[in-house]
C-alpha cells in the first residue's frame, strides 16, 4: 500500500476549470426526487465521450419497487481494474429536493448559489454527484492504474433512501470498501447516522353540521391536536431527551377538512421519530401511538360515540456506526491526509443512503464536498472544498 507521501507525489492535479463547469451543470438540471432522468442521461453521456463503452453503463429498477413509482432507476457502472485489489465503489445521489427545481447556479467569488432568491441551490447532492464524475473522468484522462470500480448514482434519497433500498445488491459487484459523498466540509469522515421511523396517523372523527348539531360530531381536528399538545406538554416532541437517551420526533404534516361548517370527520397526520438507539426510537413511536389513543378515547359526541385511529410506524432506515478500524474510513482518513486535509470524523442526525448500504452488508462512510445550509433558499457550495473533494475521490478510486 502507498504511504501517505507516495499519494501525494502520484496524485494528478484536477481540472478545475473543467470540474467547476461540470458542477453548475449538473446543478441547473430539473431532477427532484422521482424525475431523475435527464441527470442520468447527462451523467451517462459524459461518461461515454469519456470512453466508458456502453455495456459498463447501466441503468437499474429499484423505482418501480419504490412507493414513490419514478422515472428511472439507479445509474451503475462497472468497471475492470487496470490493476489488482479489492472492488471500490463510489457514490452520490442524483435527487434534489423540490425547493431546488427552477435552481440558476451562479459562480460568485469562492462559493456557487443560485442566482433565483427563490430556490435553494441544489448541491445538495449533484455536488457529490460531481465529484464521483469527475473522479473517474481524471482517472480515464491520465490513464491512471486503479482496481475494479462501481459507480453507484442512487436515485429518491431525499424522499426515503428508496434508490440505496431497493439495489440489487449483486449489480453492486461486491465491492470491499463503498465511499459516499454528500453534505459537510471535505475533511468531514461520517462514520454513523441515526435511525428512523415514518408515522403515518389516521383520526376518523364523526361528521355533523357545525351550526345547527355541533354535539353530534366528533371532530378529528381536536383529536388530532390534543395529542399534540399531550406530545408537546410531556417532552416527546421536538428534541426529546430522557435521561441519557435522546431522540427527535416531529409532526410535519396535517390534512383535514373540507367547510367551516362541518365537524371534521378525518385529518391525516403525518410525522418521524429519530434516534440513534433503536430501542429508544421504538419507544418514541409507542409515545405518539399512545398520546393519540388517549386523544380519540377523551373526545366524544352526545350520545357517547368516540372516533377511531389507524397508526402506522414504518421503519424508513436503521441507525449504523462504523468502527473507526474499518478499512473504509482508514481508507478515507489516508486520503484526505493526503490531499492535505485535516480528518474529522462525524456522526450524523441525518439519514443517508449509507444507512441502508451498511444495513445490508456493505459498510459505507460519508465524505463531504462542500454543501452548507442544504434544504434552504440560503444553500451555497464551498468551490474550495468541492475541488478538495474531487481530489480525494480521484485518490480513493486509485486504490493504495
Amino acid at each position: 500500500m502507498m504511504t501517505v507521501s507516495e499519494q501525494q507525489n502520484a496524485l494528478v492535479e484536477i481540472d478545475e476549470r473543467g470540474a467547476i463547469d461540470r458542477v453548475l451543470r449538473l446543478i441547473a438540471i430539473r431532477g427532484k426526487s422521482g424525475e431523475e432522468s435527464a441527470v442520468v442521461e447527462f451523467i451517462r453521456s459524459e461518461l461515454l465521450q469519456a470512453g466508458v463503452p456502453a455495456s459498463a453503463i447501466s441503468v437499474d429498477q429499484a423505482h418501480r419497487k419504490s412507493p414513490a413509482g419514478g422515472e428511472v432507476g439507479n445509474l451503475i457502472v462497472s468497471l475492470p481494474g487496470a490493476r489488482r485489489g479489492g472492488r471500490r465503489l463510489l457514490m452520490a445521489h442524483l435527487d434534489t429536493v423540490p425547493l431546488c427545481v427552477g435552481s440558476r447556479p451562479v459562480l460568485q467569488g469562492d462559493v456557487i448559489r443560485s442566482s433565483d432568491p427563490t430556490t435553494a441551490l441544489g448541491g445538495d447532492d449533484r455536488a457529490g454527484a460531481s465529484v464521483v464524475l469527475t473522479a473517474i473522468l481524471e482517472i480515464l484522462a491520465h490513464k491512471l492504474p486503479h482496481p475494479p470500480l462501481t459507480l453507484f448514482w442512487p436515485v429518491q434519497e431525499e424522499i426515503g433512501l428508496y434508490g440505496a433500498r431497493f439495489v440489487s445488491l449483486p449489480k453492486l459487484g461486491n465491492p470491499r470498501m463503498c465511499f459516499n459523498w454528500d453534505g459537510g466540509s471535505a475533511a468531514s469522515v461520517c462514520i454513523g447516522a441515526t435511525g428512523s421511523f415514518d408515522l403515518e396517523i389516521v383520526v376518523e372523527g364523526i361528521a355533523s353540521h357545525a351550526g345547527v348539531h355541533p354535539e353530534g360530531g366528533v371532530s378529528a381536528i381536536a383529536v388530532a391536536s390534543l395529542a399534540i399538545a399531550d406530545l408537546q406538554r410531556n417532552g416527546w416532541h421536538g428534541l426529546v431527551v430522557k435521561g441519557r437517551r435522546r431522540g427527535t420526533s416531529n409532526i410535519g404534516i396535517i390534512q383535514g377538512g373540507d367547510a367551516t361548517n362541518v365537524v371534521t370527520s378525518r385529518v391525516e397526520v403525518h410525522g418521524e421519530v429519530r434516534s440513534h438507539d433503536s430501542k429508544f426510537r421504538r419507544q418514541l413511536a409507542d409515545e405518539f401511538r399512545r398520546a393519540f389513543e388517549r386523544a380519540v378515547k377523551s373526545v366524544k359526541n352526545d350520545t357517547g360515540q368516540m372516533g377511531r385511529l389507524d397508526f402506522q410506524a414504518e421503519l424508513k432506515y436503521e441507525s449504523f456506526r462504523l468502527d473507526e478500524t474499518s478499512p473504509c474510513v482508514q481508507e478515507s482518513v489516508r486520503a484526505i491526509a493526503a490531499a492535505g486535509g485535516r480528518p474529522e470524523l462525524r456522526i450524523s442526525n441525518g439519514g443517508l443512503d449509507a444507512n441502508w448500504l451498511s444495513a445490508r452488508g456493505l459498510p459505507t462512510v460519508t465524505l463531504g464536498c462542500g454543501q452548507q445550509d442544504v434544504h434552504t433558499v440560503r444553500e451555497r457550495l464551498n468551490v474550495a472544498d468541492y475541488l478538495q473533494a474531487c481530489r480525494i475521490g480521484v485518490l480513493l478510486a486509485q486504490g493504495g
